[in-house]
């Protein structure tokens, strides 16, 4: 089953053809389903923080108080400084 015809485009790079700090998770959450952890490293960088955060963000939820919220934004801002690092390395 070829599941790329079902992923969601990018609206950035549809409507300004300028990718976007997201751009590329897809496919790199695909990859990391289908067990190539090197290949889906190298299509986002940021793949494995951004799933730890999403991780821990939705246990927060889910059980009240397991992380404070000084954890959550420390885990978002590892996030974003990894979203931004990765970025620059693909594009310069």
């Amino acid at each position: 089953m070829n599941l790329e015809k079902y992923m969601l485009p990018c609206l950035s790079k549809t409507l300004f053809g300028v990718e976007c700090l997201g751009c590329g998770f897809q496919r790199a959450f695909l990859l990391l389903f289908q067990g190539e952890f090197i290949a889906s490293f190298k299509m986002y960088p940021a793949i494995f923080t951004t799933l730890i955060f999403l991780f821990s963000w939705g246990l927060t939820f889910i059980f009240k108080g397991i992380f404070s919220q000084k954890t959550i934004l420390i885990l978002a801002f590892i996030n974003v400084v990894f979203m931004i690092l990765g970025y620059a390395y693909r594009h310069y």
